[in-house]
């Protein structure tokens, strides 16, 4: 009788252990998923001379975006970043959009940066993407729009590609660099003994991806220790039309470096 007690306080104790780490992930996700580098607002993004800050209010919070400005631009290239730094880290590299005569516009999200407030849920997260579009769309009507994102960026990219194309103003061009078929899929990979209900932040790319009409690149490097390849095989598969890049030996963080992925984004931006 002694040890059923034992083996009964045994799993209850691990039970309730399991159910406060479940609790931890429904509450405060937010911090495994965001990795914010905050930035002091008298610190520049950059010194060059043709790039531009601006800030964007939003519901609760203040954006930061910054912006390539060209003096007659073919097009600009609107980018989401990753989960973690700020635009200081993810605004550089300009000069072959310089070179191809490409505007570039990024912002930084909720407390990155100089970025005010804090990340809640998708629904702002997608809201704020469309408001910082919304600020700068009406500057190129009739010019080439690219809508890209890297990593975290990619599901937000395919979203705000989906929508536009969805209002019949389908996007040239989107990118999606180091992608995943969805948030959902990825945890499952990463954290199997988290049930899927858990997750409030879905980020389904695949099912927007479906929706787009426009030219679709995915770009992902075949070492990827962090998002699998597979994600981005996935998301071809479900838009035959996609245009598909592996690029060998690059992983997660380092795939800019390659020179086949610099030659493949100029090859597309000249294409358009």
């Amino acid at each position: 009788m002694a040890y059923v007690i034992f083996v009964l306080s045994g799993v209850l104790a691990l039970a309730a252990i399991y159910a406060c780490a479940i609790g931890w992930l429904w509450f405060c996700q937010e911090r495994l998923l965001f990795e914010p580098d905050p930035l002091a607002h008298n610190q520049s993004i950059s010194n060059d001379p043709d790039v531009h800050e601006s800030f964007i209010d939003v519901p609760g919070a203040r954006l930061n975006a910054a912006q390539l400005k060209l003096p007659n631009p073919r097009g600009v290239v609107f980018f989401l970043h990753g989960n973690s730094g700020n635009l200081k880290k993810w605004f550089v590299d300009l000069d072959a959009f310089r070179e191809l005569n490409f505007d570039v516009v990024m912002f930084d999200y909720r407390g990155f940066g100089k970025s005010s407030g804090q990340i809640a849920s998708e629904q702002q997260l997608r809201a704020d993407v469309r408001a910082v579009w919304a600020e700068y769309a009406p500057r190129y009507e009739g010019k080439r729009v690219v809508i890209s994102g890297q990593s975290l960026g990619t599901g937000l990219a395919a979203g705000l590609s989906a929508e536009l194309c969805a209002a019949g103003k389908a996007p040239d061009l989107t990118l999606m660099v180091s992608a995943y078929s969805s948030m959902q899929a990825l945890a499952d990979e990463l954290y199997p003994w988290v049930p899927s209900a858990v997750l409030r932040y879905p980020l389904a790319t695949l099912d927007y991806a479906c929706r787009l009409t426009g030219k679709l690149m995915l770009i992902h490097g075949d070492k990827d220790e962090l998002i699998g390849l597979h994600h981005s095989q996935a998301l071809c598969k479900a838009a035959p039309h996609a245009q598909f890049l592996c690029v060998e030996g690059a992983g997660h963080s380092d795939l800019h470096q390659f020179p086949s992925f610099r030659k493949a984004v100029n090859a597309a931006l000249v294409m358009l």
